[in-house]
């Protein structure tokens, strides 16, 4: 499933001590994927801080959920407390790392994750916030759309939730660095060729001369 294997890569940018925000959707999965012996504090802005996996069927509490509605585990030592205290962390910089769904990313560290025209949605949330006040701010999105249109533009077309703001973009296809300069392909998930990521990324990509060259 695309969506598991990018929970999977974003659970390896997990640090221990770090104090990690998961947004709604494919972040929250990679709850489940924190590697072994590293200590993760993640936060959700709902209000919550060091919780786990999800728990197993039938053993979870209606009272404690992430940011999404769905069922989490606390682990020993972990704190709830209300949306106030939950967006001081955020806004006062105290947060490592969030990682964020989107809609589409850019090659200049823009996404956009709220809005759709002529679709109603539920807005925007705490997204900016955690954008502009966490450290590092990595993009997890499949890379293409169900028509199989590139979600990772030269120019957002959406309404924007942030911009400047993405530092890595982590897709089901390959994992970027988002850079002054525009965005560096770091790696290629299993079975994609580099060919594959040209045709499907709209983008610039500016090292991908060195990859075709190793390619050959």
């Amino acid at each position: 499933m695309p969506k598991n294997y990018i929970a999977q890569r974003i659970g390896k940018e997990f640090k221990n001590g770090m104090y990690a925000n998961l947004g709604i959707g494919i972040p929250t999965l990679s709850a489940d994927y924190i590697p072994e012996g590293v200590e993760v504090f993640l936060q959700s802005e709902n209000g919550a801080l060091l919780f786990g996996p999800k728990p197993q069927r039938g053993m979870s509490n209606p009272d404690l959920s992430n940011a999404g509605t769905e069922p989490i585990t606390m682990l020993p030592g972990g704190s709830l407390f209300d949306i106030n205290a939950s967006f001081a962390m955020i806004r006062g910089g105290h947060i490592d790392m969030t990682v964020l769904g989107a809609l589409e990313v850019d090659q200049h560290g823009n996404l956009a994750s709220w809005k759709i025209p002529g679709k109603c949605l539920s807005g925007m949330g705490g997204a900016m916030d955690l954008l502009y006040g966490c450290k590092k701010v990595i993009a997890a999105l499949t890379h293409t759309d169900k028509y199989g249109h590139s979600k990772i533009k030269k120019q957002c077309a959406l309404p924007l939730t942030g911009a400047h703001v993405v530092d890595m973009i982590i897709t089901d296809k390959a994992v970027f660095s988002v850079t002054g300069e525009g965005i560096i392909l770091d790696e290629l998930a299993p079975g994609v060729t580099v060919t594959e990521i040209i045709d499907l990324t709209e983008a610039d990509i500016i090292n991908i001369d060195d990859w075709k060259n190793n390619e050959k």
